[in-house]
Formats: C-alpha cells, sequence, structure tokens
C-alpha cells in the first residue's frame, strides 16, 4: 500500500502543478510500475500493451461515433427547437421557462452526452428567452448549469462508457441503468425550481401562453431528431444493436437529420470532424493513461488491501458505500468530473465488487455523485462553462443560484443508493 499512496501523492502533486492529467497518470503508472517490478522492459511492455490494446479495441469505437452524432446533432439547431417545443408546454407557467431550459437539456443529453457542451449551447438558447420575461438571473443560469449536468447519466452518456471499460461491465446495462435515475433528475431539479419561487415569486414570471398550433409545430421540429434517439437508445435496449453499432446508426441518422435541415456546408462538416478527432484523441489518451495507472496500483495490490482492512474493521458494507461517495464530494470541490472517475474507480471497484454490490449500481451512483460535482464550488466546471458563455453573470450569482439545484442532486444520489431498484429495474427487466 505503501507505493501506491506514494504514487497517488505524485499524482496529485503534478495535477496541482497542471500537468494534463493524461501525462500525469501514464508517468505515475509506468513509473511506479517499474519501481515495484524492477525491470524496465517489464514496464515497457507493460505500457505497449495497454496502449495497443485500447487503439485496437473495436468495443472503443463507440466514444467518436456518439461524440460525431452529439457535434452533428447540436450544429443540426436542435437545442434551439428543443427548448421552443418544451417551452410552449412550461413557459406559461411561473417558472415554466426554467423548467422547459431543465426539459430541453434532459433531451439534448439525450442526444449530446456531454454536460459542458448542453450546459454552453443552453446557455445560449435559453438565457436570452428568461432574461426577456424578466427572471432572476441567478435562477436562470443555474437551471442551465443544473440542466447541463444531465448530459454525463441520461444515455448514451461517454462517461458511463468509460466506466464499463474501466470495471469490464456491460454497456447497454449501464445504459439502460441510467434511464431512470435521468428521468429522476429532471424531475428533482423541477422541484427545486418550485422552491425557489415558493422563496421568490418574483424570481420566475410566466410568460404569455404558446397557441396550440405553435406548439404542435414545435413538436414536428423536434420529431426527427427524438426519433432518433428512440431508435438508438430502443435498438440498444431491445437487443437489436450493439452499442457500437447503435453508435454508427445514431452518427449516420444525425449526419441524414443536420442534411435534410440544410445546416451543413462543407466548413461546418470539417469543422465538426476536427472537433470529434480532437475530443477523441483526448479521451483516448486519458483512457490509455488511466490503464496504465490501474496496472500499477494493482500490481501494488492497493485495492486487495483496502478490501483487507474494510473487512478487519468490521466496517460495514453501507457505510463503506457512505465513505465512498464522501470522497467523491470532497473530490468534487477540487477536481473536474473526468480526472475524479479515472482516478478512484480503478481503486473502488474492486473493493465494491468484493463486497457484492452491483457494479451497474455503483456505476450510477457514482455517476449521479460526478454530476453534483459539476455544480460544486469552488470547481463547478458547469459554472464556468456558463461563465464564459455570459460573462455578464458573475460565477458567485451562478453558484448561489445552483444551491437548491445541488440538494437535489444529493437527494437523488441518496434515493438510488437507499433503493437500487431505481437503477437496476430497467437491466433486470430486460436482460
Amino acid at each position: 500500500m505503501t507505493e501506491s499512496l506514494i504514487g497517488f501523492g505524485a499524482l496529485l502533486a503534478l495535477v496541482f502543478l497542471r500537468v494534463p492529467l493524461a501525462f500525469a497518470m501514464g508517468a505515475v503508472g509506468f513509473f511506479g510500475f517499474y519501481l515495484i517490478t524492477g525491470n524496465w522492459n517489464a514496464a515497457e511492455a507493460m505500457a505497449a500493451r495497454r496502449i495497443v490494446d485500447t487503439a485496437q479495441d473495436y468495443g472503443l469505437s463507440v466514444i467518436p461515433l456518439f461524440i460525431l452524432m452529439g457535434n452533428l446533432v447540436a450544429r443540426a439547431g436542435l437545442s434551439d427547437g428543443l427548448y421552443s417545443a418544451s417551452n410552449g408546454f412550461l413557459g406559461h407557467w411561473k417558472g415554466g421557462q426554467a423548467m422547459a431550459t431543465i426539459v430541453a437539456c434532459g433531451g439534448f443529453s439525450a442526444i449530446c452526452g456531454s454536460s459542458l457542451a448542453t450546459a454552453a449551447t443552453m446557455g445560449r438558447v435559453a438565457m436570452p428567452q428568461m432574461r426577456k420575461y424578466g427572471y432572476k438571473d441567478s435562477l436562470a443560469s443555474a437551471a442551465i448549469a443544473a440542466g447541463g449536468t444531465l448530459g454525463i447519466l441520461i444515455p448514451p452518456s461517454v462517461m458511463l462508457v468509460i466506466y464499463g471499460i474501466l470495471t469490464e461491465s456491460s454497456i447497454r446495462e449501464l445504459f439502460a441503468a441510467g434511464f431512470l435515475p435521468g428521468i429522476l433528475g429532471i424531475l428533482l431539479y423541477l422541484v427545486a425550481i418550485k422552491w425557489v419561487l415558493w422563496r421568490d415569486p418574483a424570481a420566475g414570471p410566466a410568460a404569455e401562453p404558446v397557441p396550440w398550433p405553435a406548439r404542435i409545430r414545435g413538436l414536428r421540429e423536434v420529431g426527427s431528431t427524438l426519433t432518433l434517439f428512440v431508435f438508438v437508445i430502443g435498438g440498444i435496449y431491445a437487443g437489436i444493436f450493439t452499442p457500437t453499432e447503435a453508435a454508427g446508426v445514431g452518427a449516420m441518422g444525425a449526419f441524414l437529420i443536420a442534411l435534410l435541415k440544410r445546416k451543413l456546408t462543407l466548413p461546418i462538416v470539417m469543422d465538426v470532424l476536427i472537433d470529434t478527432v480532437r475530443t477523441t484523441a483526448m479521451l483516448f489518451a486519458v483512457i490509455m493513461a488511466a490503464l496504465i495507472f490501474t496496472n500499477f496500483i494493482n500490481r501494488a495490490g492497493l485495492p486487495g488491501e483496502l478490501l483487507a482492512l474494510v473487512t478487519a474493521w468490521e466496517i460495514s458494507p453501507f457505510m463503506v458505500i457512505l465513505l465512498i461517495l464522501a470522497i467523491y464530494i470532497v473530490l468534487g470541490c477540487v477536481f473536474e468530473s473526468m480526472s475524479m472517475l479515472l482516478l478512484t474507480v480503478p481503486v473502488f471497484f474492486p473493493v465494491v465488487a468484493g463486497l457484492g454490490f452491483d457494479l451497474v449500481w455503483f456505476g450510477i451512483l457514482v455517476v449521479i455523485v460526478i454530476e453534483i460535482s459539476l455544480i460544486t464550488p469552488p470547481v463547478g466546471m458547469n459554472v464556468f462553462v456558463l461563465r464564459a458563455v455570459l460573462p455578464d453573470v458573475s460565477t458567485a450569482t451562478i453558484f448561489r443560484g445552483v444551491t437548491p439545484f445541488w440538494f437535489a442532486g444529493m437527494a437523488r444520489a441518496l434515493l438510488v443508493l437507499v433503493f437500487p431498484g431505481i437503477a437496476l429495474f430497467l437491466p433486470q427487466l430486460l436482460y
């Protein structure tokens, strides 16, 4: 365990020195493995094998394909259509436009799969409308920041794909398990908006009702994209597609939708492809480095020693999960979401599996807590992305506004913790 703790200390030092996470994890994993084995050739062989196996892993092609699908749908103007459609049915209520933002974020997340992209895109779409009707910046910006967090849980989720790779869990079961907690998140965020309005009715005035013909037109605008989502995710749930095949179908479908909407030009296609390649390269570099680091801590025996320690101290399994979640909440104050997942899952999942917990359920729980970290001060990534999109709104205003949504996120985490069936019902029903 000593070698592992030294390795973690070195990794944290490198991260705080702003060394890119991929380089930090890869370097610590490589040199740590060398120091344990005393064999330079063994460390080189281990690192080379991890890099080559990851690059050749057919299952990992799901990542660039889902990223491509999200980029194409974003360029097709889906965010505007989703907001208009949800606003048509909710905007005439008090706080209705904030509620429409949450619903639209949930719908956009279901295609995009990225929390940061969801927050940035919806910030440009929803904030001007809410300001037009006199919404306070605290509620308006908080609804966008909190709604954006749904992107890493509602399938297809890149975060769930990476968790599945790290723990060798079924990606289609993770996608099925994320659906109901994602819907629960939307409902609890709507409750948070109602709570804000109960305390301050002037925070979210009602807008004028939208005529029914306009509502129907709004639904037609997003009908093709929602059909694509149902086809892709439904195909995975029904066993028609593997996740990789579904990602390919989704990417092609998104391309056709953007083409039919006349949103694509050659420069836009090039931008989409370049952005997809850039994001994929970054994720693959981090995944390769994380697997090298995982080899090091496994060789050092950290997961096994942690399990032995828990067993020796006779701590109840439920208390162990609570401690792990507490660690995630603390880490969420200083780390961004991907770093948290890659640093901690290789250590915790063998302990959780050894205690007899379901790894699919644990994955959903981890992603929910990581979602909360996206709006947790002082390093709430969604808040800072939104701050860049809305430079006239202060960071303090956004953090103050997201507090009720933070508590709603914690309530969801506790519900999934106490009632695992919320996450496991669909996987057990389907598979």
